[in-house]
């Protein structure tokens, strides 16, 4: 048996995962799946290893669409953690049972930032990083096009970008569900998609996670709205690109749970136990991993110039709801199509009548057309889906769950489309009432 010495001695600064008076050897093996990439996991790896000697970290990498199908296997697959960047995931195999409750220290890991929780209210998992959402810009092409830099998310409709702004289409970008959803319960769902109509009317259209922020680095775009973490590489890697939190904004976690069936339980909570203590999370500033960790404590070795989540400068209080958000991450992706991808080019017209109309009354003001206008704002801006029905028809487009009706799912997609092309119809054609007479 391994002497208590040399187990304490690995939990140094931990948060107190395991419990007090443990004293027994840690099994030679503890598995753990993750989508993570090598740069992260090689060094979690080694330094586990170092911390516990005798125990050998085998990784399983699946990707996150994998992992049900690997936990669903007779004895979880011997799988012993779930480790990994899948907002969605780990609320599914909780509710499905996969997971062993965990304990930590509420002092030392908070499981919330800003308010926001992060961690399993439940305690089957906890967060590990967070990761923010905002904008890469490019502040000397800004000023070279004269445009100012946003620093709200309002700002992205009141400017004209002349397709300068870079947005990732919703369903076909993995992190945009997420994003959308943090601006829209920031702003407010009806509030917010007019927001978002008016700005993508303005705006370049990416497909690729990785390109929408690539549009900045390589110039294409002054602004993009991105997940942080490819931001603060292209910083790291010398581009002159800068990130911007908006005031109302979220972190959002990758987090780690322990199977319920985990054939090495104590190396298990040992892992998890070390990912999470002071030691496990400080390598999350490493410059090839360049995460945020969720203990408070260790952001006073970070690197010069590391936002701190929990100590944000302008921050406004904004408690988002993460769970609620991951149940409207499809219903977001199908308005976003109805209202934005399919026929990009008719709001583009759309908003650029709205916005000569308003310059055109800013010279010339006429109560009468500016009323015209108001509605035409007003019917441009339109959802189909009103606050009060989000909920019940997001568990509709829910993950296309298999016991939802394709046929269901069809009638509110062409509903959408008659009533979004009607209210278009209608506020173009006011747009153009509101215009002064020469």
């Amino acid at each position: 048996m391994r002497p208590i010495l040399c187990l304490a001695a690995s939990l140094f600064g931990s948060a107190l995962f395991l419990a007090p008076g443990a004293g027994w050897a840690l099994e030679d093996r503890v598995v753990v799946m993750t989508s993570y990439p090598d740069d992260l996991v090689q060094r979690f790896e080694q330094a586990f290893e170092r911390a516990n000697p005798g125990t050998d970290l085998q990784i399983v990498w699946k990707p996150a669409r994998d992992a049900a199908v690997e936990l669903s296997k007779p004895d979880q697959g011997g799988i012993d953690v779930y480790w990994t960047p899948s907002l969605g995931s780990f609320p599914r195999m909780r509710d499905a049972g996969a997971f062993r409750p965990l304990a930590v220290d509420r002092a030392v890991l908070p499981g919330a930032v800003d308010g926001q929780f992060v961690s399993d209210r439940q305690g089957f998992f906890e967060a590990f990083e967070v990761a923010g959402y905002g904008f890469i810009l490019n502040p000397a092409n800004l000023a070279k096009h004269g445009v100012p830099q946003p620093s709200t998310w309002r700002d992205l409709a009141a400017t004209r970008w002349g397709g300068r702004l870079a947005l990732p289409i919703a369903g076909q970008v993995g992190f945009s569900g997420a994003l959308y959803d943090v601006l829209l319960q920031a702003e407010g769902w009806e509030a917010g998609w007019a927001l978002l109509a008016e700005a993508a009317a303005d705006a370049t259209l990416i497909g690729g996670g990785g390109q929408v922020s690539e549009s900045v680095i390589d110039g294409h775009a002054d602004v993009a709205l991105t997940v942080d973490f490819f931001a603060r590489s292209a910083i790291a890697n010398g581009h002159p690109v800068t990130l911007v939190y908006p005031p109302r904004t979220a972190f959002l976690p990758a987090q780690v749970a322990i199977t319920k069936s985990a054939p090495h339980p104590d190396a298990a909570r040992a892992f998890v136990d070390f990912a999470l203590s002071a030691p496990g999370q400080t390598l999350l500033f490493h410059p090839d991993i360049r995460r945020y960790p969720v203990r408070p404590d260790v952001y006073a070795q970070a690197p010069a110039g590391t936002v701190n989540p929990f100590q944000r400068a302008g921050a406004e209080a904004y408690a988002y709801d993460m769970e609620k958000g991951l149940g409207r991450h499809g219903l977001i992706a199908e308005l976003f199509d109805a209202l934005i991808v399919r026929d990009h080019d008719r709001l583009k017209t759309l908003w650029g009548a709205i916005h000569a109309a308003e310059t055109a009354l800013a010279a010339k003001p006429d109560p009468e057309r500016a009323a015209r206008l108001a509605r035409a704002r007003a019917l441009a801006g339109f959802v189909p889906v009103g606050g009060a029905d989000v909920d019940r028809i997001a568990a509709v487009f829910y993950q296309r769950r298999a016991n939802t009706n394709p046929d269901e799912r069809a009638v509110f997609q062409k509903e959408w489309e008659t009533c979004v092309a009607a209210a278009h119809a209608e506020a173009l054609d006011l747009a153009r009432q509101a215009l002064p007479t020469p």
